[in-house]
């Protein structure tokens, strides 16, 4: 009695299907993560922004103007938390105020054609485009 051998392990079709479900999956995935990455860090740029707005209402509120703040007179760098974002003053008035992040240039948000830069006025309007960008 002649017993039947068993071959175990793949075939080369099998192996080639494999990979390539394996490659279609990660061609779909990796841009999604990228993406995911984009949107996770841009919160750095927000939480910057916010902070730099609250301190520019108390220098408001001791000098009764904006004019002369600044993150030095305010007390903070102008890199963000994280630092994938540099924040600044764009513009101000005596009764108005523009907060400006922007992605450092050469870093990981700077890929971030989307929003790019982000804004907050004294009014809290805020920009580039408030339901895409600050959500």
């Amino acid at each position: 009695m002649k017993s039947k051998r068993y071959i175990k392990g793949f075939n080369l079709i099998e192996l080639i299907i494999v990979v390539t479900i394996i490659g279609i999956l990660a061609a779909i995935a990796f841009p999604a993560y990228q993406e995911h990455l984009i949107r996770s860090r841009r919160a750095d740029g927000q939480t910057a922004l916010m902070n730099m707005a609250a301190l520019m209402e108390h220098y408001y509120t001791e000098n009764n103007t904006y004019i002369g703040a600044n993150p030095t007179t305010l007390g903070i760098t102008n890199a963000s938390q994280q630092g994938y974002y540099t924040v600044s003053v764009s513009a101000s008035t005596a009764t108005t105020y523009t907060l400006t992040a922007t992605p450092v240039a050469g870093g990981p948000q700077a890929n971030d054609s989307t929003c790019g830069a982000l804004t907050i006025t004294n009014t809290n309007a805020k920009g580039p485009n408030p339901t895409t960008c600050w959500d």
